[in-house]
């Protein structure tokens, strides 16, 4: 084989960070190839430079031979290079044709050509094996389908490289098993594939080669044929990793903290029951769709349609709202942290004191000292890589972002802490911090009610596992109960 992409002296600058340092990179034609490293490590930014999304301060790229550079990614584009984004870019209020031809829209004469446009959707469509209607909107998809749209986009317009930005990041287990066979046809065809992502099990599936990023700088490239996980591991953090993934010692159970009875709401789940005590970790286990982000959304304050009975430490409480909620001492880390996390707009500093205006503030007015402080602290606890904590929180990587939104959370020093998919999108040293801090969490006497689609993280945190399907909770499980008795319960499966 031979490089169809090539790249030397690749070098880009943010404010305050040296995002990529004198990259040199081969991609092979017809292969799929990784870029992986802890978040912040310079893997997405090489990816939209690649896609002409950014431009480099420095660097030559060669594609098919040639030196090319791009000023937008439409020039990428033309060239046969498409993006499929972690963070789907797409007017959800427009049907999936529309979204597909947005940048070429066809006419007839004056007017948009309607028939044209579903009938080209349609092509692009059929031509990755998917049957979506393309007059349907496209908000009204789920994310897995919006997936496969993008990568009909991209084929249809004739790229020869596409680039997966953590594609797998929002898709159930079995979602995640299609959109690899997806690519395994896709590479047969002759499409190059650079896949960015943190799961192991997925680069070893489906990639040739990997090359490794550290703080914007290869590593190494190497064939994943007789590569070992350690040895991958070890490339990306430069250290040995904890053992993250074990059973952690027992931690003594305390007061109950939270109880829930007959909690429901109509058409998201049936009545539950359940309770949380100090220093327990309780798994919500349960397919994508079976109710259990609606749960802990509901505890928070941010369903008005939910019944039933909530007690915590005794104290009935009714769910008004999410500052009814912080006051009885729920804090939720939620599953999207960039629309429900964080406020983006803000610097890492005002989000960490955004719970606790009241701790930094006197009459009404921030104390700059004291909010200063405050965030520091807990910046410095999440280890946070960001300049400083002045830093953007848009700017920094969906690692950092998590530990931004942990760190809030620390600071308000809750109770009950709700936790909806901690680790997605969120490398392997930092899954390994944020495993251990709630561990912490639950050592310090706090209740824990934790939601994860990565079976293996939930059968290594939780010390008790509450089991949903489609609505209704369907069982409970001790620590530690085996991943099939979990995935038969999940499944409905006897």
């Amino acid at each position: 084989m031979h490089p169809i992409l090539a790249v030397s002296g690749l070098s880009k600058r943010f404010p305050g960070v040296q995002a990529l340092s004198g990259v040199r990179l081969e991609i092979q034609a017809g292969s799929c190839h990784a870029l992986m490293g802890e978040n912040g490590a310079g893997k997405s930014t090489l990816g939209k430079i690649l896609a002409g999304i950014y431009q480099p301060d420095e660097g030559n790229i060669q594609f098919e031979g040639h030196a090319v550079q791009f000023h937008g990614p439409q020039d990428a584009v033309s060239a046969g290079i498409s993006m499929v984004h972690q963070e789907l870019l797409f007017a959800e209020n427009l049907t999936v044709a529309e979204n597909l031809c947005l940048g070429d829209l066809p006419r007839k004469g004056m007017w948009l050509d309607r028939k044209e446009m579903v009938r080209r959707a349609e092509g692009w469509l059929s031509s990755i094996g998917s049957s979506i209607d393309p007059t349907q909107t496209l908000g009204e998809l789920p994310i897995s389908k919006q997936q496969l749209v993008q990568i009909a986009g991209g084929i249809g317009r004739g790229a020869k490289v596409l680039i997966f930005d953590e594609p797998t990041s929002s898709l159930s287990q079995a979602e995640a098993q299609k959109l690899l066979e997806l690519i395994r046809e896709l590479k047969a065809k002759g499409v190059t594939c650079i896949y960015v992502s943190h799961r192991l099990e997925e680069i070893f599936a489906i990639c040739d080669r990997v090359t490794v990023l550290r703080d914007g700088q290869v590593v190494d490239t190497v064939d994943t044929n007789g590569l070992s996980r350690d040895s991958l591991v070890r490339m990306m953090i430069g250290r040995e990793l904890a053992a993250s993934m074990e059973a952690h010692e027992e931690i003594p159970v305390g007061e109950e903290l939270l109880k829930v009875e007959n909690l429901s709401s109509p058409g998201k789940f049936e009545p539950v029951s359940f309770s949380v005590h100090a220093g327990e970790i309780v798994g919500l286990a349960g397919l994508v769709g079976a109710g259990r982000t609606e749960i802990v959304e509901a505890l928070f304050g941010l369903d008005s349609h939910v019944s039933g009975k909530v007690t915590v430490k005794g104290k009935p409480v009714a769910l008004r709202g999410p500052i009814q909620a912080m006051h009885e001492g729920f804090g939720l880390i939620p599953e999207d942290r960039k629309h429900h996390g964080l406020v983006l707009s803000m610097t890492a500093k005002e989000n960490v004191s955004l719970p606790v205006l009241d701790l930094v503030s006197s009459l009404g007015v921030i104390e700059p000292g004291k909010e200063r402080s405050l965030a520091q602290k807990f910046f410095d606890q999440m280890r946070v890589k960001a300049p400083s904590i002045d830093a953007s929180s848009a700017g920094l990587s969906g690692g950092n972002q998590q530990k931004l939104v942990l760190a809030k959370w620390l600071a308000a020093d809750t109770d009950i802490l709700l936790v909806d998919e901690p680790t997605r999108g969120v490398d392997v040293g930092a899954k390994a911090e944020i495993h251990g801090l709630i561990r912490d969490l639950a050592a310090q006497g706090k209740a824990v009610l934790l939601v994860s689609s990565d079976l293996p993280e939930l059968l290594s945190l939780a010390t008790r596992l509450i089991v949903m399907r489609e609505g209704h909770l369907v069982g409970e499980l001790p620590a530690n109960p085996g991943e099939e008795s979990v995935m038969r319960l999940m499944a409905g499966v006897k």
